[in-house]
């Protein structure tokens, strides 16, 4: 298959009439009679720039002439230029050639830092145009053959070779969807290539992903050197089927197992599955709503034992060595711990460590994260003596997987490695048997390019430009003076360099601008590219301003003006900058929170400025923005709704019976549908998970306590009067009686 990936001249006189300007354009004539396309510019312009186009071209020609070489002397100003462009390419970039173009001067003039980075010195008028192109073109061809990992390869090569099919999909590779005028339309959006490449397991030629065989083995073998695992497996069900894979390797019924509170609701589901015991750890949180670390005191051997003694399901029993942990690794708003610390302190106390960093695939590619990330790095790991470490990857979330592309880790101990075998049972029973081949091409192409110095490069920019954005903020604020604005949470202090200082980013006791209180030294950092905009009206302490703007009517907003944003919590909302965000991504977003400001401070109507809100609640017809913000503002302060929630989260909760036990009994039907106000002393037989956050505040088998009913109570009566912003809560059923909404959980029959 011929991909598009032009040759690139830069010369000065690409244009000119002189003989220097026919002699290159000569050349770029008898490269296009080779079929590759030729782009010609005069200048290097903006070097960073310009040396993004690595990502497009097949080779670059860069000319220097003999008059901007001078004898003995490396810097002058075009041979300089030379220089940064050629570190910029190659910092992002090692294999693609480069060529240097001239009339006379040799490689003798060159100094050697360029010199070794180049692929070649063409002489001008030496050899014929027709000779030296068919040179580059062989180059250039020869680094494009190289460029594909495995699978995506075979997968390509499959696609075009014009097999017929008579295996599934039904579609045939796309030939179903000619012969209807919506399949026409479906085929025309998503292109011949991808429902050529939408095949199933019975093609030997590209491999098993259940089997792990093939170019897919292959593909999985590259992911694991250049992630720094021992073994890596690609999951085409998302990062939730990864958890549940890990832990029916490790878990069987009644094991004791060590949780995060903050976990993901696959964990959850996974501890429902297997019939474990959890034992959670419960992390900080401030006023926010934002989610802190669980302290390093927690992770002490002795105070886990503690946790295991007095829990009412262990009690009594020799529970044994806790099977697995699994810690959120990073948390929602870019909250990590130190993991070699973990390592030491839990090396052997605890079978398993298992680090779910859904949100942390991209730290193994720079220094910044130095042992904040479970497996491989930059830097040499040690092994553990005892424990093996998983790690469960989204490569959809920060990197460039399709929707659902995630992986998993796995690092050896120094005495017991991964039975692949016995893995492969547990995976057998969570993917599926006809999986996504463009979603597991994904997951080939973007370990691929992770691979350093190109991985190391998008890092370095996702973290340049997450520090310009919040520079560009603090800015706007500070301008704004005595007026109000938005703000990035984050540290008070961070240096003014482009790259971030690592020691700026770590959490510190007693910070207030975190509020976690007393955390160890060392132990916890704020990933950067994670950055959650607060918004006007509400304290880090929990105290609400006599004004207030609410998180949900900023992101409706700016969804209407085109920016759709991650996550949105009361006073707060959360941006990635993942290795796709680019300067005018985040220059609009800055752009559209300064109209919103204005829109705001003039009150102007909600039809003109939110005007498909509008259409959707036209009970708000008559209100302006800022009235909109000052009501639902006012009903968050009457119910003290910061500290509700915080309370909420940080309640003792009490285990009845395992998640299992509980699920059982809904599957038997023995529970009862309870209305909020009787749910008091019951016991929950679903998740009940109130989104924001998205974190579950109730597992099946625990008591619902009074701060609970009290929130959902608020949640209730909130959503009845200001439709458009309802919370939603996963496991609260809604029904309709009398004209009105009411809310029910299902609770444990007599529980």
């Amino acid at each position: 298959m011929r991909f598009n990936f032009p040759v690139v001249i830069i010369d000065e006189d690409f244009r000119s009439e002189n003989a220097s300007g026919v002699g290159v354009r000569a050349l770029a004539k008898a490269i296009e009679a080779e079929g590759v396309e030729v782009i010609g510019v005069t200048t290097y312009g903006d070097l960073s720039s310009f040396a993004q186009q690595q990502s497009r071209a097949s080779a670059f020609i860069l000319s220097i002439d003999d008059e901007e070489i001078i004898e003995g002397d490396d810097t002058g100003a075009a041979l300089a230029a030379l220089r940064s462009f050629v570190h910029e390419i190659r910092r992002r970039n090692a294999d693609i050639p480069i060529f240097l173009y001239g009339e006379t001067r040799t490689s003798s003039h060159i100094p050697n830092d360029v010199l070794r980075e180049l692929h070649g010195f063409i002489h001008m008028f030496e050899d014929t145009p027709e000779f030296v192109a068919r040179y580059i073109v062989r180059e250039a061809r020869a680094y494009l053959d190289a460029l594909a990992p495995p699978f995506f390869r075979a997968l390509t090569h499959y696609a075009q070779d014009g097999s017929y099919s008579w295996h599934c999909p039904g579609h045939s590779g796309g030939v179903a969807f000619l012969k209807s005028p919506v399949g026409q339309m479906f085929h025309q959006f998503f292109g011949e290539n991808l429902l050529r490449a939408d095949v199933c397991n019975a093609v030997e030629e590209l491999g098993q992903l259940l089997d792990h065989t093939g170019p897919i083995a292959a593909s999985e073998t590259n992911a694991a050197r250049i992630f720094g695992a021992d073994h890596l497996f690609f999951v085409t069900n998302g990062t939730s089927t990864a958890n549940k894979i890990v832990w029916h390797y490790m878990v069987a019924p009644g094991d004791a197992v060590i949780v995060d509170r903050n976990c993901h609701k696959s964990v959850l589901h996974a501890i429902t599955i297997t019939g474990a015991i959890p034992v959670f750890l419960m992390p900080t949180r401030n006023h926010y709503g934002i989610i802190g670390p669980i302290p390093k005191s927690e992770f002490e051997p002795a105070s886990i034992k503690r946790r295991i003694a007095a829990h009412p399901l262990l009690r009594g029993r020799d529970a044994g060595k806790p099977r697995v942990l699994t810690l959120t690794q990073s948390t929602y708003d870019g909250i990590v711990y130190n993991v070699e610390t973990i390592k030491k302190l839990l090396d052997g106390v605890i079978d398993t460590l298992h680090f779910d960093e859904a949100w942390l695939p991209h730290a193994a590619f720079h220094g910044f994260y130095r042992d904040m990330h479970a497996i491989g790095g930059v830097e040499p790991r040690a092994r553990t003596k005892v424990s093996m470490v998983f790690s469960t990857q989204s490569t959809h979330k920060l990197l460039a997987g399709l929707s659902q592309a995630s992986q998993i880790l796995v690092q050896d101990s120094e005495v017991e490695s991964l039975d692949r075998f016995q893995f492969n049972e547990a995976y057998h029973m969570h993917v599926s048997t006809s999986p996504q081949y463009a979603i597991i091409a994904s997951c080939d192409v973007a370990a691929a390019m992770m691979e350093p110095p190109g991985g190391t490069a998008l890092v370095e920019e996702s973290l340049v430009e997450a520090l310009a954005f919040r520079r560009a903020m603090r800015k706007v604020e500070a301008e704004y003076r005595d007026s109000w604005f938005f703000s990035v949470w984050g540290p008070e202090h961070f240096a003014d360099d482009d790259a971030p200082r690592r020691e700026d980013w770590m959490l510190k006791a007693g910070e207030r601008w975190h509020g976690f209180g007393e955390l160890a030294p060392g132990f916890n950092m704020l990933d950067p590219i994670k950055a959650t905009v607060i918004t006007p009206g509400l304290d880090v302490d929990g105290r609400f301003a006599e004004h207030g703007i609410p998180a949900a009517i900023v992101t409706k907003y700016l969804a209407e003006h085109g920016i759709i944003v991650e996550k949105t919590g009361l006073y707060s909302f959360f941006i990635m900058f993942t290795i796709g965000i680019t300067k005018g991504r985040w220059n609009t977003m800055v752009t559209e929170l300064q109209q919103f400001k204005d829109d705001y401070d003039h009150n102007r109507p909600l039809w003109r400025v939110m005007p498909e809100f509008l259409r959707a609640n036209a009970h708000y017809e008559t209100k302006g923005l800022r009235d909109l913000c000052n009501e639902i503002h006012a009903e968050y302060a009457r119910h003290d709704i910061a500290r509700l929630t915080t309370e909420m989260y940080l309640s003792e909760m009490e285990p009845v019976m395992s998640p299992a036990q509980a699920y059982a009994k809904m599957t038997h039907w023995e529970v009862e549908r309870v209305p909020i106000d009787a749910l008091a002393g019951r016991v929950s037989a679903v998740l009940l998970t109130p989104y924001p956050p998205g974190i579950p505040l109730l597992i099946p088998g625990e008591r619902i306590n009074a701060t609970i009913v009290n929130y959902l109570k608020f949640a209730r009566g909130f959503n009845a009067k200001f439709p458009g912003f309802e919370t939603d809560i996963h496991g609260l059923v809604k029904q309709k009686a009398n004209g009105a909404t009411e809310y029910f959980v299902d609770c444990v029959t007599g529980g």
